[in-house]
C-alpha cells in the first residue's frame, strides 16, 4: 500500500472492484449492513475478495456486529481489515480488535467540536480512524449519505486518520490539501445512482486524490 490511502467502498459487483483495482486503489470495502444498498453477503463478498489476489487489501464494513457475525464474516472472506461503523465504543473496539486479529479501522461521525475531542478516546485503541459526516438522528444508515462535513473541525488532528463524507472527484483534491488526511474513503461520491459504481467517476477520484497527496509532499 502507499503512504497516502485511497478506500473505495461499497463495491458489490466484479466489474466495479476491477475499476477499483486498475484505477490503483490501496482498500477496496464490501459493506455487511442490510439497511445499506451496498449490502452484500458474506458469501458473494468471499466472492470479490479472491480477485483482489494480492492487488490491494480487502475491507469488510460491519454496523455493530455481534461476535457471531464476526466470526461468521472472518471464516468466510477473511478480510485485511475490519470497518466498525456502528456505536461502537473504545471498549468494544478493543475487543474486536483481539478477536478477529486484523487491524481495525474505526469510523466516527463528525459534526461538532465535541465529536472530535470523543474521538481522541479511540486514538490508539482502533489502528486506523475514519471521519465520516455524522447523520441525521432519524437516518437508518450510518454512512454513504454523500454529505460533506466541516473539514476545519480537524484542524490538528494527529491519529492517522481517514476522510470521508460526500468526497468526490470534483472536492477531493481541495479536501485532501486542506485536511492532509492519511487517506480518502469514497462511496456515494463515485456512483450513477445509490450502489451503482461508475468507472469513470472512480478513476478520476483516484486521480484526483493522488495529485493532491503528491503535491502536498513537494
Amino acid at each position: 500500500m502507499s503512504p497516502f490511502l485511497v478506500k473505495i467502498c461499497g463495491l458489490s459487483t466484479s466489474e466495479s472492484l476491477e475499476w477499483a483495482l486498475s484505477a490503483g486503489a490501496d482498500l477496496v470495502g464490501f459493506v455487511y449492513f442490510q439497511k445499506s444498498p451496498r449490502h452484500l453477503s458474506a458469501e458473494a463478498a468471499a466472492l470479490l475478495a479472491r480477485q483482489v489476489k494480492g492487488r490491494a487489501k480487502t475491507v469488510v464494513l460491519t454496523v455493530d456486529a455481534t461476535d457471531d457475525l464476526l466470526d461468521h464474516l472472518m471464516a468466510t472472506i477473511a478480510p485485511d481489515f475490519v470497518q466498525l461503523h456502528g456505536r461502537e465504543s473504545p471498549d468494544r473496539v478493543a475487543e474486536v480488535r483481539r478477536r478477529v486479529g486484523r487491524p481495525v479501522i474505526k469510523a466516527l461521525g463528525i459534526g461538532t467540536a465535541e465529536d472530535v475531542a470523543t474521538a481522541r478516546s479511540y486514538s490508539g485503541v482502533a489502528d486506523l480512524l475514519l471521519f465520516d459526516a455524522k447523520p441525521p438522528k432519524d437516518s437508518s444508515r450510518p454512512g454513504g449519505l454523500g454529505v460533506t462535513f466541516d473539514w476545519s473541525l480537524l484542524e490538528g488532528a494527529s491519529s492517522p486518520f481517514l476522510l470521508s463524507g460526500g468526497l468526490d472527484p470534483t472536492n477531493v483534491y481541495d479536501a485532501v490539501r486542506q485536511v492532509r488526511p492519511s487517506g480518502v474513503d469514497v462511496s456515494s461520491g463515485v456512483e450513477s445512482a445509490p450502489g451503482q459504481k461508475d468507472e469513470a467517476r472512480i478513476r478520476a477520484f483516484v486521480a484526483a486524490a493522488r495529485a493532491a497527496s503528491e503535491e502536498g509532499q513537494r
